[in-house]
């Protein structure tokens, strides 16, 4: 007798679906990685410093990107009430539990872009 053939039946949810996308949606959107790149690389620093460093981010879309990783705890904001008053951002313990997978990431970046970039240019070129 064979054994009954196994069925999917559809996962309505996308997190029962990919476990991970979750982490996904949490730290690979837009501008969230070059920001905790750049305070696991750069240590604190100030606003101006983050918005000078990741060429391109707006300063609206900064403060977006800064209040939602705060939020999140992959990000801390100490504000120090001096005139004029200063604010300055570090990455946490959390976010910094994020560094082996960015190493994962840039290391299979070195390895596999070129490969990337001439698949799509094998796709580009074919007829369609």
């Amino acid at each position: 007798m064979a054994a009954a053939a196994k069925t999917r039946t559809p996962v309505s949810d996308p997190e029962l679906a990919c476990p991970i996308s979750p982490v996904v949606d949490i730290v690979f959107s837009r501008w969230t990685t070059p920001i905790l790149w750049s305070l696991h690389t750069y240590g604190r620093q100030r606003f101006v410093e983050l918005e000078r460093g990741i060429s391109k981010i707006t300063p609206k879309v900064l403060t977006q990107r800064l209040r939602q990783l705060e939020r999140d705890g992959l990000v801390m904001r100490t504000y120090h009430p001096e005139v004029p008053p200063r604010v300055e951002y570090e990455i946490t313990e959390l976010g910094r539990s994020l560094a082996p997978l960015f190493a994962h990431l840039a290391e299979w970046a070195t390895d596999n872009l070129d490969k990337v970039d001439r698949a799509r240019q094998d796709y580009d070129a074919e007829p369609s």
